[in-house]
């Protein structure tokens, strides 16, 4: 008996073990799965997706960028609190853009340098010192002129006209005379021969009108100047007197080389300074000689100086118009120790100002506007007079990239660098019926724009060929002040070649081209005569060469016509007109 109890006895307190054991199991591993599934619902909740080209997208689920369609990535935690001026790109979109930076200063390419290259452009132009006229030697009626064109080339003595004078058929009487009482009055015979020779007249013509005793009518005149002809002065037919231009001629042995230099780099320029032209007529051609001439007078349009340089053309191989350019060596000062230059495709253009973008230290990838002041054009790099320091790293390469990851988050940008600035513009009061016709000749333009930004080339010449039907269709009988139909007679026929240049295109790049003009003028006319609709202009900074290209729409909202799906949403409205 005692012994079965002692065995009940153990088997229970094995039981309670076991059962503790399971109690103590099942409640680490419930509370850890517990606590897994917190942890878990806690970073769900606290993930956050992003898009790599577009850091402004904050999404909580994973799924596809609404802007690019590109697969969304998590957001990095911890960024911090950036200036207007600054922003952060993730490294994987400064990858994807290959956006490339440096360093300005130091002793590097794109550091401090002594020595540096100027670049100029300019053309041929005929050596003035060396232009001649060539004038009529006695007055008359031009019965045959031998060179009419402009570029003929004439050679001293050869024959340049004939022509019927009076004055020399009164003269060759009084020769004729003169020869019978030559012995008796010497004086008077030598006079009047002297008086053809001051007219020109050969010896040999002379003798001839001596020998024969018989008056010439037609008398030849004969070149006294060489050259190639610049401009012709005299008619066929026409009369002429004594010393009147017959037409001007260029000796191109010698010629210029033309510059205009802008008035920051005056200083570094010199006469006697060595230059090196190419030519674009012969690439492979280089002449190397100094600067000759430097203008004393600033064109105060362009704020440029002439600076020149003469070269020899014994081959006749340099004309007159030919585009040229040149390297000068510019040395400075090795005292001068804040000179820095940066790759030009560092600056962005904003007006009147230049931009750069900054990266804030070398291992982050947080960017900052910066103005900058330009100084010299080195070539390649533009000279910074204020704005940089040295050891500063700026973007050379994707700063329109940067720039445009700045717009979309809300930044400043070079876009934003300037206050927006709304034209005040009086307009003037037509004919309603006139607004009515002007206002389909929108539309069309308006569907032109929309195709524009789809990149359909056929479609954007459908919309031309519409648009020239609504264009015609406008009465300009209709407009009843000067002012309103001077206006449409300067900007109808530009708009029509225009749009006839986008009906034949079948390139929509050239089609983009030919819509700034096209914009130009109607954003004038928007101007001035007004519309029926609430309509934007609109501005993008990186059209035409990044010289920037104005659009109207009837959408605030940006669609670029002048890239398409490429930049849809570059650029920002300017004006409202209503």
């Amino acid at each position: 008996m005692n012994k079965t109890n002692t065995m009940k006895t153990k088997q229970i307190i094995l039981a309670v073990a076991i059962l503790l054991l399971g109690v103590l199991i099942g409640k680490f591993m419930f509370n850890d799965s517990s606590q897994l599934v917190s942890q878990h619902k806690h970073e769900t909740k606290e993930e956050h997706w992003t898009c790599s080209m577009h850091p402004q997208i904050d999404l909580p689920e994973f799924g596809a960028c609404p802007i690019c369609g590109m697969d969304l990535i998590p957001r990095e935690d911890g960024d911090e609190e950036l200036s207007y001026n600054s922003f952060k790109m993730t490294k994987n979109a400064i990858a994807l853009a290959n956006i490339e930076t440096l360093v300005v200063g130091g002793n590097s390419k794109d550091g401090i340098h002594n020595t540096s290259i100027l670049k100029l452009s300019g053309k041929i132009s005929a050596n003035e010192n060396a232009t001649a006229i060539q004038a009529a030697h006695f007055g008359g009626r031009i019965e045959k002129l031998y060179f009419k064109s402009n570029g003929e080339y004439v050679k001293k003595g050869d024959l340049l006209a004939t022509i019927y004078s009076p004055e020399l058929v009164t003269a060759q009487n009084e020769l004729i005379e003169a020869m019978d009482i030559k012995d008796l009055q010497p004086e008077l015979y030598k006079a009047v021969r002297n008086k053809l020779k001051n007219w020109k007249i050969t010896e040999t013509q002379i003798q001839s009108i001596e020998r024969n005793k018989k008056v010439i009518t037609n008398f030849n005149m004969y070149t006294n100047v060489s050259g190639y002809i610049d401009e012709v002065l005299a008619t066929e037919g026409n009369h002429v007197n004594e010393g009147a231009p017959m037409f001007r001629v260029s000796n191109l042995e010698t010629v210029w080389a033309v510059f205009d230099v802008y008035e920051q780099d005056i200083s570094a320029l010199k006469i006697g300074q060595s230059i090196r032209i190419k030519l674009k007529a012969y690439p492979n051609k280089v002449i190397n000689t100094t600067i000759n001439f430097i203008d004393p007078n600033l064109d105060t349009n362009t704020r440029t100086i002439s600076v020149r340089a003469t070269l020899p053309n014994k081959k006749n191989e340099l004309k007159p118009g030919m585009f040229i350019t040149s390297d000068i060596v510019l040395k400075f000062d090795n005292s001068t120790k804040n000179f820095i230059q940066i790759p030009k495709t560092a600056v962005l253009w904003t007006g009147k100002r230049s931009i750069v973008y900054v990266k804030s230290g070398a291992n982050t990838s947080i960017f900052e506007l910066r103005e900058v002041q330009l100084g010299n054009d080195l070539g390649e790099n533009y000279e910074i007079i204020s704005g940089l320091v040295n050891g500063e790293e700026i973007v050379f390469n994707g700063a329109f990239t940067v720039d445009a990851a700045a717009q979309l988050q809300g930044k400043k940008s070079m876009m934003s660098v300037e206050e927006e600035t709304i034209k005040v513009v009086e307009l003037i009061e037509v004919n309603p019926e006139f607004k009515e016709q002007l206002n389909l000749v929108f539309q069309d333009y308006i569907s032109l724009k929309n195709n524009l930004v789809l990149t359909d080339a056929n479609k954007v010449s459908a919309s031309a060929t519409q648009a020239l039907v609504s264009l015609n269709n406008v009465q300009m009988k209709l407009l009843k002040t000067q002012e309103a139909h001077k206006i449409w007679m300067e900007e109808k026929p530009k708009i029509e070649s225009l749009l006839k240049n986008i009906q034949s295109e079948v390139d929509v790049k050239t089609q983009r081209e030919a819509f700034i003009g096209l914009s130009k003028s109607m954003i004038q006319l928007a101007n001035n005569f007004g519309v029926h609709i609430t309509i934007y202009v609109q501005h993008c900074p990186m059209a035409d060469g990044n010289k920037g290209a104005d659009w109207l729409s009837l959408d605030k909202k940006i669609s670029n016509p002048y890239f398409g799906d490429k930049m849809l949403r570059c650029g920002k409205t300017i004006q409202t007109i209503n």
